[in-house]
């Protein structure tokens, strides 16, 4: 059984929309398990496609945006939008209570503990909650799907089809 305080329980059943941020580059198995896990809790998922990432994508928005379209197209109650400045003004604009952060190791806490509570100070009505994917995806990362994809290894099963197929055309040789 889940013990958690009588304020985390009243957080948790008044939450009816969260948004799960991200540059999904390319999407994972591993995000998908964690908006399924989401999903059970929230009553809408907005899938948050970061348009302003400062890495070096492999896929432009415009093709993330299509391949999460792809992947979610049977899970009810998710959708997918773009964003690009503060996530918590994002967050209040599309009236979400929560953010969703997946949690694959330790080593992912630091960097996301400390976002949470930047996100906080910004704006205290929005919840950072963390989720952990299943244990056979917590090594599992759209950096490592997209080194396998470049040398020519299967990515079938980290990825859902529509990726793979991507990928394996962004690595034609």
């Amino acid at each position: 059984m889940l013990d958690v305080g009588r304020g985390a329980l009243n957080v948790l059943c008044s939450m009816k929309r969260a948004i799960y941020p991200g540059s999904f580059d390319p999407v994972t198995n591993g995000h998908l398990d964690v908006i399924g896990r989401a999903r059970k809790l929230f009553d809408e998922i907005v899938v948050a496609v970061a348009s302003n990432d400062e890495k070096q994508p492999l896929f432009s928005l415009e093709e993330r945006l299509a391949l999460l379209h792809q992947a979610l197209d049977k899970i009810d109650n998710v959708r997918v939008a773009q964003f690009d400045g503060l996530l918590v003004e994002f967050a209040v604009a599309e009236k979400a209570s929560a953010v969703i952060r997946g949690l694959r190791a330790v080593s992912d806490f630091e960097f996301e503990f400390q976002m949470a509570l930047m996100n906080r100070k910004l704006e205290d009505s929005v919840e950072t909650i963390f989720l952990m994917p299943k244990e056979e995806y917590t090594y599992l990362s759209s950096r490592l799907v997209k080194e396998i994809a470049r040398l020519g290894g299967n990515v079938s099963d980290f990825v859902p089809g529509p990726v793979a197929e991507a990928l394996g055309k962004k690595f034609a040789r």
